[in-house]
C-alpha cells in the first residue's frame, strides 16, 4: 500500500500529513526533518490503533489473518 504524505511551508517550518491516514500529522523546521517526523506520527497512529482495537476485542473469539491490500 502506498500513502500520500502532504507538506506546507508555514512561518515555523513546514507541516506534514498523510492523506489516507487521520491523526498522522506533524511539524519541523525543515522539510527533511517533517520527513522523518511523519514517519514516526505514522507508527504512533498505527500502534495506538491496535491497542484501541485489542482492548474492544478483549475477552472475545475472534479470528486473525494476513490483510495485503495490494492482493487482488
Amino acid at each position: 500500500m502506498q500513502m500520500t504524505a502532504v507538506f506546507m511551508p508555514v512561518p515555523e517550518g513546514y507541516v506534514g500529513f498523510v492523506e489516507e491516514l487521520p491523526g498522522a500529522n506533524t511539524q519541523g523546521e525543515t522539510l527533511e526533518e517533517v520527513r522523518e517526523n511523519l514517519k514516526e506520527a505514522v507508527k504512533m497512529v498505527l500502534d495506538a490503533n491496535r491497542e484501541l482495537a485489542e482492548r474492544a476485542i478483549a475477552d472475545k473469539e475472534v479470528s486473525r489473518e494476513p490483510f495485503d491490500l495490494n492482493a487482488s
